[in-house]
This record gives C-alpha cells, structure tokens and sequence, in this order.
C-alpha cells in the first residue's frame, strides 16, 4: 500500500495535489474528490449504489485535516466533510481516477436525459 507524504490545494485551479511514497503524484479536482467522497452520504449505506452527487463543479475546499497517520479529512466548502480520505482509498483514486470520472460523467448524462424524457401521452 502506497502511503500520501504530501498535500498540496490549488484555492485558484480548486485541484488538490497529492503525493505518495512512491514518487507519483496524482492531481484531483475537488469536484472530483467530492463526488468520490467515502462517507456514506454518498457511498450509500450498505451494498446498494453510489449516491449520485450533482452541481458540484464550483466546490473548493477549506480545510484538510489529518486524521492519525492513514487519513484526511476533507472540509468541502459546500459543508460536507463526513468521510476518511485514507491513503488506502487515494491510492484507489489515483489507479482509477479516469475510469470512475467516466462512469460518473456517463451517470450525470444518464440522470440530465431522464430528467428531459417527459412521457407523452397520445389522445386518440
């Protein structure tokens, strides 16, 4: 398991820059980090799906917390800050930061067309 050594928020770009013990750093926008927060708001309790989380492009963050030596956590200025960023589940983020982005832009889309789908009802 990788281990971060190394923070650093951009409050312009909203992007947070971490780094790990291996030498890579990874950047994630924090509408990124906020949608892919671990806590259960948006995990979903149980074994049922992720929560979808909308309208977050304009997220920042104010305060990053460490949390022991495993973790942080991450004060959103939209006030969430419920979830353990710890560095088992960054390490996660970064190996699938592409993939999950895809899948959650693809989850946006799916959700702004069903939002558009109004059902027509013909009258004969």
């Amino acid at each position: 398991m990788k281990h971060v050594t190394k923070v650093h928020y951009h409050s312009v770009s909203k992007n947070l820059d971490v780094y790990f013990d291996d030498d890579s750093k990874t950047i994630f926008s924090c509408e990124f980090l906020r949608v892919h927060s671990p806590s259960a708001e948006v995990q979903g309790h149980g074994s049922g799906p992720m929560k979808l989380v909308l309208n977050k492009q304009a997220v920042g963050i104010k305060n990053i917390v460490p949390v022991g030596h495993y973790a942080l956590r991450l004060d959103f200025d939209d006030g969430h800050n419920s979830g353990l960023f710890s560095w088992r589940y960054f390490e996660k983020l970064q190996q699938q930061q592409d993939t999950l982005w895809s899948e959650y832009l693809a989850r946006v889309t799916e959700h702004e067309e069903s939002k558009d789908s109004v059902p027509i009802k013909f009258i004969p």
